[in-house]
């Protein structure tokens, strides 16, 4: 009887100590889950702070933007420079960032069409950067293979003032990288380049949230297709 109690025992402490170990792994798994499973920010506010662990905090990508801005703009010789050299800082992370969402939406199907693709850039990429979607997706009226993403509030030069010896930069340069290396990442080759526009009377109105002064102007960003584009989609209207 001795002995079978004592069998017994052990068999209860070993079942015990497998499932702790089982546990243990549990929570170590969830602590290392790959990064492409994490959430990345999906319900934080991308102005001020957020309860969400996930979301970065704006004050800190504002400080990295701005640190990324100077060590290029140390090192370009003109405005035009700079801004390609903020493109091509955008354009790598664009490329990830389609991984990333395609990963993450399990669609076992990729975009075809232009319209289509456009809008999973002003939409589901741009929700998954800043938070929201695009203000609006618009077509050229002079131009069929031009289309414009307009944002009302971009992230990247709302707390940015451009000084006058760099008067024509667009601090917006960054994101319209992100977006080439989206779309070229899908095979929809294309120049995408940042603008500032003024804003017409009552075109926007927002309660200021910020503490800065209210924007006078909206960052439009030009979408100029390839011929090749063009042309394979309207192969697949025929």
């Amino acid at each position: 009887q001795t002995a079978a109690a004592r069998c017994r025992y052990l068999v209860a402490v070993s079942t015990l100590t497998k499932e702790e170990n089982i546990s243990s792994m549990s929570r170590s798994a969830q602590s290392n889950t790959n990064i492409l499973d994490r959430p990345l920010g999906r319900s934080g506010g991308r102005v001020g702070g957020s309860s969400d662990a996930t979301s970065v905090s704006l004050s800190a990508f504002a400080y990295v933007y701005s640190e990324l801005v100077q060590y290029h703009q140390g090192r370009a010789a003109s405005v035009s420079e700079l801004e390609r050299r903020l493109e091509s800082a955008g354009y790598g992370v664009g490329l990830k960032v389609l991984e990333l969402v395609a990963y993450r939406s399990k669609e076992t199907k990729r975009e075809t069409r232009l319209m289509s693709m456009l809008q999973f850039v002003s939409s589901s990429v741009w929700k998954s950067l800043f938070g929201k979607a695009a203000d609006s997706l618009e077509r050229s009226i002079d131009h069929a293979d031009e289309f414009m993403i307009v944002d009302y509030e971009p992230i990247t030069s709302t707390f940015v003032s451009v000084p006058q010896d760099l008067g024509q930069l667009s601090a917006d340069a960054y994101v319209s990288g992100i977006i080439a290396g989206v779309l070229d990442g899908a095979g929809f080759s294309a120049r995408v380049t940042a603008h500032s526009v003024d804003l017409e009377d009552g075109e926007y109105s927002k309660p200021n949230t910020t503490g800065m002064p209210p924007r006078k102007d909206k960052a439009v960003f030009l979408v100029k297709f390839s011929p090749e584009v063009l042309s394979r989609d309207a192969a697949l209207d025929r």
